[in-house]
C-alpha cells in the first residue's frame, strides 16, 4: 500500500460511526476576487437570483473573514489552519522559511482527507493553487477522488489548455473550438461528478467548487455583458452610494454606519507608486467609457457564476438531494485593485490601454486581457476600505451564505457571529461525523484552529479569543470588537468594529494601552503560527 493510501486508511479508522443518511452532503463554493457587496443579497445590483435564493432560504454571515489573498485563503480553508501553519503564507514559490514553503506541509490534513475517512466521496472542480508538482496536487495531496480544473492561479477563460482531469485517464468533457468557457466547464464537470456519485447513494459527498471567476483576465459571454452595457456609466462614486443604501435597507448595516471615502491604491514593488482613486466626474468621457465597459465585463462574470451555481442547485433539487445538502458560498478575498484606477491590459500590469469605438465591444472576448482597477474594486468592497492583499475589512471580509433546508430552519436571516475560513474544517468535521486526527502515520498533525459554525446556524453565540492576519507584511488582529490593523511599513491603526465597521476613526493615539495589548497578541500569534520568521528582509521602496 502506498503512503497516501496508508494515510487515508489511518484517517478512516478515526471516523465516527454515524449512519450516512444522517449526514448531509456538503457543497463548498468559492468565488475568486469577488467583492463583499457584489451579490444582490449583500447590496449589489448584479443579477444573482440563484445565490439570492439560497440566502433567502438560509442564513447570511455579516462578519465572515478570509485570508486576504487566493493561496493563503485556500490553504486555510482546506486545512482549518492559519495559512502559514500550512506552509502557504504567501504564494506558491518556496521561500525556505517554514510559513512560506508554497505548498501544503505534512503537518496539515485537508477537509477531503478527513471526510473521506468518514466515508464521504470527495470531489473538486476549479482552482487548486496551493502547490503543484509531484505529490502536491488535489488527488494525491488533497485527498480528492475526482478533480477537474487548473493547478495554478489564473488562466484565459476561453482557452482549455492547462485544465486537467485527475486521476489521469478518467473521462472528461470535450469542447468544440470556441466552445470552452472556464466557469461553465467547471460546472459541467461538477455535474458529471455528482451524477457519478449517485451510483453509490448511501455514500454522502463533499464537493469543493472553486471557481476562477471573477478573477482577471476579465472574460465573459457577450450576451451576459450586454445586460450591463449601460449599467456603469454612472461611475463608482454613485455605485458605492447605491450599494451602501441597499445594504442599510437589507439590514446588513445600521444606518449609522458611514460609507468609507474613496480608497487609496498602491502598485506592485517593481513599478511602485501610490495615489488616490479619483472622483468619477473628474475623468474624461473616453476614460469613463473604457472603465464602464471593464466593470460591465466583471459584472457579467459574476452573473454567469450565479447562473452556474444555479445549475448545480437545480441538479441537486431534481435528484432529491438539496434538502440534505449544506451549500456554503464565499469569496477568497476582497475585490482586486490591481494595480491602479484604470486597470491593466495584456499582462498583469502596469500597461493600460484606453479603448474606444469598436474596441470597447471587443473587451471581454477571446484574445483580450483586462482588469478593472482600484476604483471599481473599491466599489465592489462597499462599504469598506482597501482591497485584496490587505488586512483591512475590504481585503478580508467576505459574504458567506449557508443553505441547508433539513438543518437550518432560519430563512433569510443575517448572522453577526464572527467567523473565518479556518472554521470550515471544524464545520465539516462536525457535519460529517468525522474526527480530526492528531497524527497520520508518522506525520504529526497540527490541531485545527477553527470552530464549528453549526451553532451559529441557529444563532447561538460564537466565542473566540482572537483572529489574526498577515500577508505581504500587511497585518491585523481582531479580539472582540477591537481590531488592530496596519498596511505594510506603516503604524498600527485601532478600530472599534462594533461602532465603526468601516474603519474610519483610528483610536490608536487615544488608546495606546489597547494598541500595546493587541500588538503583543499579534506578535505571539505570528511566532506560534509560522508568520515569523519572515523568509527575507522586506524590500525597500
Amino acid at each position: 500500500m502506498t503512503r497516501p493510501l496508508l494515510a487515508l486508511a489511518a484517517i478512516a479508522l478515526l471516523a465516527a460511526p454515524l449512519v450516512a443518511a444522517d449526514r448531509p452532503n456538503i457543497v463548498l463554493v468559492l468565488a475568486d476576487d469577488m467583492g463583499y457587496s457584489d451579490l444582490g443579497c449583500y447590496g449589489g445590483e448584479i443579477a444573482t437570483p440563484n445565490l439570492d435564493k439560497l440566502a433567502a432560504g438560509g442564513v447570511r454571515f455579516a462578519q465572515f473573514y478570509n485570508c486576504a489573498r487566493c493561496c493563503p485563503t485556500r490553504a486555510s480553508l482546506l486545512t482549518g489552519l492559519y495559512p502559514h501553519q500550512a506552509g502557504v503564507g504567501d504564494m506558491t514559490a518556496d521561500q525556505g522559511a517554514p510559513g512560506y514553503r508554497g505548498h501544503l506541509q505534512p503537518n496539515a490534513v485537508t477537509i477531503a482527507e478527513v471526510l473521506k475517512g468518514a466515508g464521504y466521496r470527495t470531489l473538486m472542480c476549479g482552482k487548486w493553487h496551493v502547490g503543484g508538482g509531484a505529490g502536491r496536487g488535489p488527488v494525491v495531496r488533497g485527498g480528492f477522488d475526482d478533480y477537474f480544473g487548473m493547478i495554478e492561479g489564473f488562466r484565459d477563460f476561453w482557452e482549455p489548455t492547462g485544465y486537467v482531469r485527475l486521476p489521469a485517464g478518467r473521462p472528461a468533457r470535450a469542447y468544440r473550438p470556441g466552445g470552452f468557457y472556464a466557469t461553465d466547464a467547471i460546472t459541467d464537470h461538477a455535474l458529471d461528478f455528482l451524477a457519478d456519485a449517485r451510483k453509490a447513494p448511501a455514500k454522502p459527498f463533499f464537493l469543493y467548487l472553486a471557481y476562477t471567476a471573477p478573477h482577471f483576465p476579465l472574460h465573459a459571454h457577450a450576451e451576459d455583458v450586454a445586460r450591463y452595457k449601460d449599467a456603469y456609466a454612472k461611475g463608482w462614486d454613485k455605485l458605492r452610494e447605491e450599494r451602501h443604501a441597499r445594504q442599510v435597507k437589507l439590514g446588513l448595516f445600521d444606518p449609522k454606519v458611514r460609507l468609507s471615502p474613496r480608497s487609496g491604491f498602491e502598485t506592485r514593488d517593481d513599478f511602485y507608486r501610490t495615489g488616490e482613486n479619483p472622483a468619477w466626474d473628474t475623468l474624461p468621457a473616453d476614460r469613463r467609457a473604457d472603465l464602464a465597459r471593464r466593470m460591465a465585463v466583471y459584472a457579467a462574470m459574476v452573473d454567469r457564476l450565479d447562473q452556474d451555481v444555479g445549475r448545480v442547485v437545480e441538479d441537486l433539487r431534481t435528484n432529491g438531494q438539496l434538502d440534505n445538502t449544506l451549500v456554503l458560498f464565499l469569496s477568497d478575498n476582497g475585490a482586486c485593485a490591481e494595480w491602479d484606477p484604470f486597470g491593466f491590459d495584456g499582462t498583469s500590469g502596469p500597461k493600460n490601454v484606453l479603448h474606444a469605438g469598436a474596441e470597447l465591444d471587443k473587451m471581454g472576448g477571446p484574445g483580450t486581457y483586462h482588469s478593472y482597477g482600484s476604483g471599481w474594486a473599491n466599489a465592489c468592497n462597499t462599504p469598506f476600505r482597501w482591497y485584496k492583499h490587505y488586512g483591512h475589512e475590504g481585503g478580508t471580509r467576505t459574504p458567506l451564505i449557508a443553505h441547508w433546508p433539513k438543518g437550518i430552519a432560519a430563512k433569510g436571516e443575517f448572522r453577526h457571529q464572527v467567523g473565518h475560513v479556518i472554521d470550515l474544517m471544524a464545520t465539516c468535521v462536525d457535519m460529517g461525523g468525522a474526527r480530526y486526527p492528531a497524527a497520520v502515520g508518522d506525520r504529526k498533525i497540527t490541531p485545527m484552529e477553527g470552530k464549528s459554525l453549526v451553532p451559529a446556524f441557529t444563532d447561538k453565540p460564537a466565542e473566540r479569543d482572537l483572529l489574526a492576519w498577515e500577508h505581504e507584511r500587511n497585518r491585523a488582529v481582531r479580539a472582540g470588537k477591537w481590531k488592530l490593523v496596519a498596511v505594510r511599513g506603516k503604524p498600527w491603526e485601532l478600530y472599534d468594529l462594533e461602532a465603526d465597521p468601516t474603519e474610519l476613526t483610528d483610536l490608536a493615539a487615544k488608546m495606546p494601552e489597547q494598541v500595546t495589548e493587541l500588538s503583543a497578541k499579534w506578535d505571539a500569534w505570528a511566532k506560534r503560527t509560522n508568520v515569523l520568521p519572515y523568509p527575507q528582509p522586506e524590500k525597500k521602496e
